[in-house]
């Protein structure tokens, strides 16, 4: 299990406005929705935000969901959840993000923002955990895209962690490539040297343009299954944050502004989560710094064989009960996952 604290360069700029900019990125920071760093960072871009597809029906039933977070005691405001679901599978732009996520969601995370503001715990989950989907028995849990579609998945969510899931964000990973290339590319410092799709990945430093950065973080002929790619992704993301809040883009208009542009059309959102929502909890967050962000992955025990020979990972239950407290109680940031 992987436990990162995202170390990332400050800007020599400490004013509030351009303090507050950069938390609406970790406040979304993750793998999946990365791209809203831009609009976060320059307010000249807000209004492209407002482009971004919406999920008409993005939660379950009231009855069938966790009890509305409170704020824990001596706070004013209660913690967040964001459901942060990514897919691959779109051939293009012309159709609905929705659409063509289709019946999976090759990565699950949850972002949790604490009462306090006070930082930000980003929670992998694996998509091929074995667990029970609400009305369908056991199975994977991106199986819950092709039963119920994003409202089933928030309920098999919900259930997973024991806590309310308040805002949902859906990316394609094509996004990314179109975000690399307007960087420039991406450097990752590769611990591995492998091989995907006829692309070489060197170990040590290599800066990835954008199809190859998009190849990076889909490789998936590891031999821990997934465990590596989560990693992977993990790994760029950490290193295109670092670019993003490099002093060259941050200080380039036009940079920052074609980040957004490029990523538009890779992205929907729940209806509640709007420019608004994600000023208003950036604001509330002026004080977080790089080193207040960590992540970590959902509790396992190792992979196995179930459903017909299909291959699965088996959720850790015991270690789990200590995250689903830590969730409760408002307790993540001390959180130390026990080493893989």
């Amino acid at each position: 299990m992987t436990d990162n604290t995202l170390d990332l360069p400050e800007t020599e700029d400490r004013s509030p406005r351009k303090k507050n900019k950069k938390v609406l990125f970790w406040v979304l920071g993750s793998f999946l929705v990365v791209l809203l760093i831009a609009g976060g960072i320059v307010w000249a871009a807000m209004s492209k935000l407002q482009d971004f597809e919406t999920i008409e029906q993005a939660f379950p039933e009231e009855t069938l969901r966790p009890e509305v977070t409170k704020p824990v005691e001596g706070q004013d405001d209660p913690a967040v959840n964001i459901l942060l679901l990514g897919s691959d599978s779109r051939a293009n732009t012309s159709t609905p993000v929705l659409d063509d996520i289709g019946n999976r969601a090759d990565t699950i995370m949850v972002a949790h923002i604490p009462s306090d503001r006070s930082g930000v715990q980003i929670m992998s989950i694996m998509r091929d955990s074995w667990l029970e989907i609400p009305g369908h028995g056991e199975a994977k849990i991106n199986a819950a895209m092709a039963y119920g579609g994003v409202p089933l998945m928030v309920q098999t969510v919900e259930g997973l962690i024991d806590q309310r899931i308040d805002h949902v964000a859906v990316i394609d990973f094509n996004g990314f490539q179109n975000m690399t290339d307007s960087l420039g590319g991406v450097e990752v410092n590769n611990p591995r040297a492998f091989s995907y799709d006829g692309v070489q990945f060197a170990q040590g430093p290599i800066t990835l343009n954008g199809e190859e950065a998009l190849t990076f973080v889909r490789s998936r002929n590891f031999s821990d299954g997934d465990y590596t790619r989560v990693e992977n992704q993990q790994l760029f993301m950490e290193s295109m944050a670092a670019e993003i809040l490099s002093r060259d883009t941050l200080t380039s208009p036009s940079k920052l502004n074609d980040l957004v542009e490029s990523t538009t059309p890779y992205v929907a959102l729940d209806g509640d989560f709007g420019v608004g929502s994600m000023v208003g909890l950036g604001t509330s967050m002026s004080s977080v710094r790089a080193g207040d962000i960590t992540s970590f992955t959902l509790p396992t025990r190792g992979t196995g064989r179930e459903g017909g020979g299909q291959s699965v990972v088996y959720v850790d239950w015991d270690a789990l009960d200590e995250v689903r407290e830590r969730f409760k109680n408002d307790e993540l940031a001390d959180y130390q996952p026990a080493a893989k």
